[in-house]
């Protein structure tokens, strides 16, 4: 179906947990035609979010987003550990007596909220838990055998744009002519795509079971052999709470390549005072990780340099190219098209490791 998102992130819009949002209107075939965040109200989104190219008016309440006619409710705030903030719920509750679908991307599920359900019930509405995972079977090693290669970002830490990545790099290989489906893993990146799953909500003896589902609807979606599959990474190796996620997507995805992604401002892991890997360290444990089952190699660096000046970002680009000698830059402030011409024709299908 196609949505028009009133976007809810009332004090939360202009930053980082706002992540669920700013995707969105990044990236979304659907609208956003209105965001509710009553510190911003009466601005634009770029006035607030710059690099989102949207002039979409931001307003104070749910009440006043209903003249601009949307379909769905997106909560568009992404809080550590995932819980409803309880000041949300009037608002939220007045949606879904206004008829409107909510799609919450939260790890606390709507539809398991008597409250709203019954709303949604009367009002003839519907909740869209985005996390709710399918069920989903152990491992089985099907994805060994598509024919799409398979390509999977993996992050120094969380939150340091591995589903940006992902993204811009299918629009690359599109834009070149190659055909490519972006594989999503996430709460945002499902609300983007409109179909996946959220392994971090899986129960961990099927995560990578659920992560080859993944792939091999990709691979159906594509239908085309030589294609690319662009999956969406979580989590981080180094991180203590969200390492596990990053191992069931690594084996159960079956990469043929990966791409590192990094926040250059980030030192320590998300958090915790734990100091970050370096680029080395960190490619040699993601491929030291793989290479027992099936071989993949960091192929590129993907640096965001939000927070530095051109300058800065650039000097950082040369640095990480210096010291891993992979191709790198920015793919947001720089653009996908260079990074994807330097590794496109290094993504080749690699075989699982066998005792002949």
């Amino acid at each position: 179906m196609s949505r028009r998102y009133v976007v809810f992130a009332p004090g939360a819009f202009g930053g980082r947990n706002a992540k669920t949002a700013h995707g969105v209107i990044a990236y979304s075939r659907d609208a956003v035609v209105v965001v509710v965040d009553p510190q911003h109200a009466g601005k634009r989104v770029r006035d607030v979010v710059p690099y989102l190219d949207s002039d979409a008016p931001i307003v104070a309440t749910v009440l006043e987003s209903l003249r601009f006619e949307p379909t769905s409710l997106l909560i568009g705030i992404a809080p550590p550990g995932g819980a409803l903030p309880p000041a949300y719920r009037a608002e939220i509750a007045f949606a879904l007596q206004s008829k409107l679908e909510v799609v919450n991307g939260l790890h606390a599920f709507l539809n398991d909220d008597v409250e709203m359900r019954a709303l949604a019930e009367k009002h003839d509405s519907r909740i869209w838990d985005l996390r709710m995972p399918p069920a989903a079977p152990l491992f089985s090693g099907a994805a060994y055998d598509i024919t799409s290669r398979i390509v999977l970002t993996v992050g120094s830490d969380c939150a340091v744009g591995k589903m940006t990545a992902a993204l811009e790099l299918t629009r690359a290989a599109q834009h070149a002519g190659t055909p490519a489906e972006f594989v999503p893993t996430g709460q945002t990146g499902i609300a983007i795509a409109g179909w996946g799953t959220s392994v971090d909500r899986v129960i961990a003896d099927f995560a990578s079971g659920a992560s080859e589902q993944l792939v091999l609807e990709g691979d159906r979606r594509i239908a085309a052999r030589d294609g690319i599959l662009f999956v969406e990474g979580q989590g981080g190796i180094a991180h203590p709470g969200y390492a596990p996620v990053t191992l069931a997507l690594l084996y159960g995805c079956a990469p043929d390549a990966l791409i590192l992604v990094h926040l250059v401002t980030r030192t320590t892991v998300d958090g915790y005072d734990i100091p970050l890997p370096g680029y080395r360290a960190l490619i040699r444990t993601y491929e030291g990780l793989c290479a027992n089952v099936k071989p993949a190699r960091v192929i590129a660096v993907a640096l965001n340099t939000y927070g530095l000046d051109e300058a800065a970002a650039r000097a950082a680009i040369a640095q990480a190219r210096e010291q891993t000698g992979l191709p790198c830059d920015d793919l947001l402030r720089f653009g996908p098209g260079a990074l994807y011409a330097a590794i496109a024709g290094q993504i080749g299908k690699t075989p699982v490791r066998t005792n002949g």
